[in-house]
């Protein structure tokens, strides 16, 4: 679960990257993109210091989700900013899936209580992510439907994978 978790929030970082290295200052968006990156930044500082503390590897992906995450961004942004607000919709929505799924397991185990305090903490983070994306207008980008379920079945494929690899 750390290890995913991880991956989950450095990819996050690299998706919110992109998006500020296309749109910089310039959109109204631009500060609520960049009060959002700062939290996924706290939230991946907390999962590499549990890693560390509990001797958990990083995926061996990161690489790909460094450039991965940050194209990501970079592309959803440079379709406007509706898109890169969709982006960020859907992103969140896979990750309030994936995190509840883990609270389920967690509170079925009742073993680790540092962990689940965590993800329940940062799942509301990106509940309310998701929301402010939402109010800003994701679902007015282009092909909206089709983005965001592109973008979902790539976060479903990149839990999967980080937990395996």
């Amino acid at each position: 679960m750390i290890r995913v978790d991880q991956a989950g929030e450095y990819g996050a970082t690299r998706i919110y990257a992109g998006q500020l290295a296309v749109m910089g200052d310039r959109t109204p968006l631009s500060a609520e993109i960049r009060a959002m990156a700062e939290q996924e930044q706290g939230h991946r500082a907390r999962f590499d210091a549990l890693m560390v503390r509990r001797g958990v590897r990083p995926t061996a992906l990161q690489p790909l989700w460094d450039v991965a995450g940050f194209a990501l961004g970079a592309g959803t942004a440079l379709i406007g900013p509706e898109a890169a607000m969709a982006c960020t919709a859907a992103v969140e929505e896979e990750i309030d899936r994936h995190y509840s799924h883990q609270l389920d397991d967690l509170e079925a185990a009742g073993d680790d209580p540092e962990l689940a305090g965590m993800i329940e903490e940062f799942r509301e983070d990106e509940r309310e992510h998701r929301e402010a994306a939402l109010r800003a207008g994701a679902e007015r980008a282009p092909g909206y439907p089709l983005l965001s379920a592109a973008i979902r079945f790539g976060c479903r494929a990149a839990i999967r994978l980080s937990e395996k690899v």
